[in-house]
């Protein structure tokens, strides 16, 4: 069943990520899959979330667990079938949520049939498919650019006696988007999946899809600037400014092609955008105008410095200057960064705190699974690690196992529900266990609780979806604004262990918002710590 169509839908949405392999392992392997993401999509709207997001679920060599992709259209057999794949819309939609899939588009794996035929030799159809260059005449790559797993982004290959480009593993290589025929395939990719009924994509690294054709060597990044990165400090990637190995001009037209493909079908897309530097203004530009993606995620909110009353007015009036029009997706936690709950050192009190905050930002909201339930980082011993990021890095920089770990249903086994197996993919943290959904569901006070009131409060108030936020000031620790369009909502944070007290506007006001709102309105409202004020004009 489709649901209404719906060509704005996205605006506001809040959406809510799955990470497949440690959802729910329906057939006793240790690894989740589709049939176990059907059993917990309940879960899920239960929540009050509008839409899904699946992590790459396709076949692949699962060198990087997915985003290694060798078959764009096709499922990988660890996850189930295409029929299970429909049975994930299917049963989606009966619940009301739209579907959005991650779509890997920059590099694909060293085993996909288009890179065999390309690396086969440099005349045939495929040989320009992949970016391809010629070794200085010393032997060495063509130009200084880094992968941000490390270590040079190029690779030898011997069948062309050329180098080929990979931002990422040596087994993940760069897509040549300057080709047409790359471009149609990849087009056709989308048309595939829309024609099965999902309502969207996440686009995986969208910065990173071209390449500066000339192949120009990045400038050195200034040293006091390379704590704010997407990469862990002690790596070398983070020495660059990433001047021309993505952010090109040219994908403002490739996305422009992207988006003529989605809106006959209400479609939307929300872009990742990898850049510490430039996040929020490329964002803009990729968002702006209505001709390019509906949305972008920059990294603002997945830096592990924590977000400040100050820093959220900073991010906001940077997203003014580069574009007003511009229509981010936020989000703390993801399959990529150290659970925000744990990079934060965040409180019951605050991490609840933060979650109201979310929830009343103008943009679209990304949940990760998990963080509904307060889940901390993991700590993954070096034995059990499975992220090539992490080994290669470990022990200064631990990877991405920690947030990955299965999500924990009931507290009564050692795999906290997520299987039946002796053994899943990861460990599951004895301290996950006490945050279970099933420990929390008739919890009030517990943070599945909070989550769903916060959520229901977005639903309620159609203003924190849609409407403008103006007004937006940072005094202290205290963070206010009031969204306005279909009425006006005046909300007050205080992110600090302090008391506080704020003025609300002139005119009338009404607290709303139940357990959600601490305060007394009354012309001013006292905040104790952790606490907000939320009131509708009346």
């Amino acid at each position: 069943m489709r649901l209404v169509p719906d060509p704005e839908w996205w605006r506001g949405a809040v959406i809510y990520q799955i990470y497949p392999r440690s959802y729910l392992d329906s057939n006793g392997d240790g690894v989740g899959d589709l049939a176990g993401i059907v059993q917990r999509l309940p879960h899920i709207a239960s929540l009050g979330a509008d839409a899904i997001w699946i992590s790459p679920f396709f076949p692949s060599p699962m060198k990087d667990f997915g985003y290694d992709v060798s078959d764009y259209c096709g499922v990988d057999p660890l996850f189930g079938s295409l029929a299970d794949f429909d049975a994930v819309v299917a049963r989606a939609h009966d619940l009301g949520l739209r579907v959005m899939i991650d779509l890997v588009l920059s590099h694909t794996a060293d085993v996909h049939p288009w890179f065999a035929e390309s690396r086969a030799s440099r005349s045939n159809p495929k040989a320009d498919w992949y970016v391809w260059a010629d070794p200085k005449p010393d032997g060495t790559p063509p130009n200084n650019w880094l992968s941000v797993f490390g270590g040079s982004s190029w690779q030898w290959d011997g069948r062309r006696e050329q180098y080929y480009l990979h931002n990422f593993l040596a087994s993940q290589p760069d897509l040549n988007f300057h080709c047409e025929a790359v471009q149609q395939a990849l087009l056709d990719v989308a048309r595939f999946w829309l024609e099965r009924g999902v309502d969207g994509f996440r686009l995986d690294t969208i910065n990173f899809y071209f390449a500066d054709k000339y192949l120009r060597d990045n400038p050195a990044l200034p040293r006091e600037l390379r704590n704010n990165t997407i990469a862990p400090i002690v790596n070398p990637y983070n020495h660059q400014l990433h001047l021309f190995d993505k952010n090109q001009p040219e994908n403002l037209d490739f996305l422009r092609k992207f988006r003529a493909v989605l809106d006959p079908c209400g479609a939307a897309a929300v872009g990742e955008v990898g850049d510490a530097q430039r996040g929020l203004e490329i964002m803009a530009e990729y968002t702006s105008g209505g001709d390019k993606v509906q949305m972008c995620y920059p990294f603002e909110m997945l830096q592990p410095a924590r977000l400040t009353a100050t820093g959220l007015v900073a991010i906001f009036a940077r997203m003014a200057r580069a574009a007003p029009d511009a229509w981010p997706c936020w989000a703390m936690s993801n399959h990529d960064t150290v659970r925000h709950i744990t990079r934060w050192g965040l409180s019951d009190a605050a991490a609840m705190a933060y979650t109201t905050l979310l929830m009343c930002l103008r943009g679209s909201v990304c949940l990760y699974q998990g963080e509904e339930l307060g889940l901390p980082e993991a700590d993954i011993a070096f034995e059990d690690m499975q992220d090539p990021y992490g080994i290669a890095f470990w022990p200064e920089f631990k990877g991405r196992d920690g947030c990955r770990t299965p999500m924990v249903w009931q507290a009564d086994n050692a795999a906290g529900g997520f299987t039946t197996a002796a053994k899943p993919w990861l460990p599951v943290p004895s301290a996950h266990l006490h945050r279970a959904v099933a420990v929390q569901a008739s919890d009030h006070r517990s943070m599945l609780a909070h989550y769903r009131r916060a959520l229901a409060l977005r639903r309620a108030h159609p203003v924190l979806r849609n409407g403008a936020m103006a007004d937006l000031r940072a005094a202290g620790d205290v963070v206010q604004f009031v969204r306005r369009g279909e009425g006006a909502l005046f909300c007050a944070f205080n992110l600090g262990d302090g008391q506080a007290e704020v003025m609300l506007p002139a005119g009338r006001w009404q607290a709303v918002g139940g357990e959600l709102c601490q305060c007394a309105v009354a012309g001013k409202a006292s905040l104790g710590p952790w606490q907000c004020c939320l009131a509708q004009e009346i």
